[in-house]
């Protein structure tokens, strides 16, 4: 039985591009959940709500520049099962004076927001906040009853609710002005990092806009000799290219999608050098499958497919990563050394064995699907044999 997600959201910040008073960033942030998972989640919201809350709603505007009471909130928040997806636009470099009305400001939002969301979901119910000044979410709403397609986006809803009504409403009013505190540069604070290592933990992506890096400031975040700007940028553009091609047409494609989209995240986080391990990486794109990725076909069909064209991903024994220097690339090098040749030398070894015995009448590289394999293996004995 398919397990219907819920995707919860709310917004943070204006269309306002007085950047000095007014902020640098307009966020939309989505709490997804599995349906069957959602009660669960809304009874311990409740006791985190009575704890931190007393009688209130869960509410960033009620927690403010209070940092450290922030951080003890998320820190009992992010135990619970729940994921982060987002949008974050950087106002500052949305070029041209439509921008500056808000239907227009808006118009251009709605296409990206409804692009990106339901790409990444192709089923997903949508619960917005329609209690206050959720001007944004409502229009959001009139965009989508304007252009679903449901032949595209089969089971897809989007419903209205009051966040006085759904404790998780509630919670990414929390998680929406926490990104505010991370990103907008009227909000950031020494805390901000902190905020953001704890929400990366529960992301399945951090969607940034307009999505021209800025390769300066990523470079720039690096402190290791060891890093080279010319193949982290390479590894990186693979990678938006990537994201920017591939047509969503199946569950693979979504997977592949969205394991791009969480390297990039990683990339981009203050803890940019780890190697993020296989399991973590299936953990959170399985919150977008009725069945839960297994490991080979993780390997195979996500990785291997995505490297197949073009992508380059660097591997070891602690995980995966997009590569930022040489020597990530050398651990993916030397990772499939210790595998491929030894399993080659295998091959030879029974390949010899057979064709000793039937008086080379039996070659079982012979099949043309085994042209390749024989190739590499006639030309490994031809090297050999001229020492």
């Amino acid at each position: 039985m398919e397990n219907k997600l819920i995707a919860f959201a709310d917004e943070f910040g204006t269309n306002s591009f007085d950047f000095e008073g007014q902020g640098t960033h307009f966020i939309v942030a989505t709490v997804i959940v599995k349906e069957s998972e959602s009660n669960s989640l809304r009874d311990s919201l409740e006791e985190i709500r009575k704890r931190h809350f007393q009688t209130g709603e869960i509410k960033s505007s009620k927690v403010a520049s209070n940092h450290t009471r922030r951080v003890r909130i998320l820190q009992d928040i992010c135990k619970l099962d729940f994921s982060i997806y987002a949008v974050i636009v950087d106002k500052r470099k949305l070029f041209g004076e439509g921008f500056r009305y808000k239907p227009s400001f808006y118009k251009f939002l709605n296409g990206l927001l409804y692009k990106e969301l339901y790409r990444t979901f192709p089923k997903l119910t949508l619960k917005v906040d329609e209690h206050g000044s959720n001007d944004y979410m409502k229009s959001f709403k009139a965009y989508v009853e304007r252009n679903h397609i449901r032949s595209l986006f089969s089971g897809s809803e989007f419903l209205l609710e009051n966040s006085k009504g759904d404790i998780i409403l509630q919670l990414a009013d929390f998680i929406v002005g926490t990104l505010g505190f991370c990103f907008d540069e009227l909000k950031k604070s020494d805390y901000s990092a902190d905020f953001r290592i704890l929400l990366e933990e529960k992301a399945i992506s951090f969607n940034f806009f307009p999505s021209n890096y800025d390769f300066a400031e990523f470079k720039a975040s690096y402190e290791t000799e060891k890093f080279n700007p010319e193949i982290a940028e390479l590894c990186y553009k693979r990678a938006l290219d990537f994201i920017d091609t591939t047509t969503p047409n199946d569950q693979e494609a979504i997977d592949q999608i969205n394991c791009l989209k969480l390297l990039l995240l990683y990339l981009r986080s203050s803890n940019n050098n780890r190697f993020i391990a296989t399991h973590e990486l299936r953990r959170h794109l399985n919150i977008n499958r009725t069945l839960p990725i297994k490991e080979q076909y993780f390997r195979t069909r996500v990785i291997g497919k995505m490297r197949d064209k073009g992508v380059l991903i660097a591997s070891s024994s602690k995980g995966y990563k997009l590569p930022t220097c040489a020597a990530d690339l050398m651990k993916f090098i030397n990772h499939g050394n210790r595998m491929i040749i030894p399993m080659v030398n295998r091959i030879q070894i029974a390949r010899d064995a057979i064709k000793l015995v039937s008086n080379n009448e039996i070659d079982l590289l012979e099949s043309d699907e085994f042209q390749s394999l024989k190739n590499l293996i006639d030309i490994q004995t031809s090297t050999y044999s001229n020492f």
